[in-house]
């Protein structure tokens, strides 16, 4: 079941990238209505099941630290799609599998397979060529910009991660530790959000409509699906299956946006996929898990 989940999780949320560039809103603008909209959804069901949220008072203000860290995630990974494009934003983005491989080992132990080594110059080779190298026929307004973006986005996306799954060890029911990260990513959007220009609190149509199945897929039945599957499995063995999510928006972005990146950065994005596809197979590590009461 966990597997089952983190796979369904996964392929949901490839359409993140995806529904924000249909919004064509800004970044900040995005990234706050995306978790807006999904809170009180997530409150509602977290209500239904509090009986079952075994979470202690200080777990809870670890899943709303998450969320600070989903917030400045939310944000910087929008800018990268404002200057890359939507699949290798999410390319980028996703490169948290090596990071998490490694914060998993400095934080909680988890000792990675040598692999994680022998892929870190893999993996910045191929974020280089992402890039683009300052090459004219590089995809993308402004690739390089897009592409520190997307690494800044990874770095906050590997933190909410390894946060989130400490802090439902419990495996108290996922709509729980979801719904006080996504608020504390509203919050953090709410107050960041003007600092990185053109936030917009005045809904619009059809952007508000594009904005609205944002948070209610992605971000509410996506996540809660990642959010169940997150303890339940290897933080490594679970970033193999979100893995798909950077494959699919690419090829949801080539389909429905004609993204067309150039022979470099499509090389780029091989090695960052296999970089990341090694780490993350070769450093899950099976154990048996005991199987929780769901939602």
């Amino acid at each position: 079941m966990p597997l089952i989940a983190a796979l369904g999780g996964a392929t949901i949320i490839s359409f993140s990238a995806i529904l924000f560039a249909a919004a064509d809103v800004a970044p900040a603008t995005g990234a706050f209505f995306r978790a807006a909209y999904a809170v009180p959804v997530l409150g509602a069901i977290w209500w239904r099941t509090r009986s079952q949220d075994t979470r202690s008072p200080r777990a809870r203000w670890l899943a709303r630290a998450a969320g600070v860290m989903l917030g400045a995630d939310f944000i910087t990974w929008h800018l990268s799609i404002d200057h890359i494009g939507a699949g290798l934003a999410t390319l980028l983005a996703n490169s948290q599998v090596v990071l998490v491989a490694l914060l998993a080992w400095l934080i909680f132990g988890e000792k990675p397979s040598r692999i994680v080594a022998a892929a870190i110059p893999l993996l910045l080779v191929g974020v280089a060529l992402v890039s683009g190298l300052g090459r004219d026929d590089s995809y993308g307004e402004n690739p390089l910009l897009g592409t520190v973006f997307g690494l800044v986005a990874a770095l906050m996306y590997s933190g909410y991660l390894l946060a989130l799954r400490r802090s439902n060890r419990a495996h108290a029911p996922a709509a729980g530790s979801l719904f006080d990260a996504t608020l504390g990513a509203a919050l953090t959007c709410l107050v960041a959000g003007p600092l990185s220009g053109g936030f917009d609190l005045v809904p619009s149509w059809p952007a508000h409509g594009w904005l609205l199945l944002l948070a209610l897929g992605p971000q509410v039945l996506g996540w809660l699906a990642i959010t169940y599957a997150l303890p339940r499995l290897p933080a490594a063995e679970t970033s193999t299956f979100i893995l798909l999510q950077p494959v699919l928006t690419m090829v949801w972005g080539a389909l429905i946006f004609a993204e067309r990146p150039s022979p470099t950065q499509l090389a780029g994005a091989i090695l960052v996929l296999v970089g990341v596809g090694a780490v993350a197979t070769f450093t899950a590590r099976r154990r048996p898990v005991e199987e929780p009461a769901g939602v």
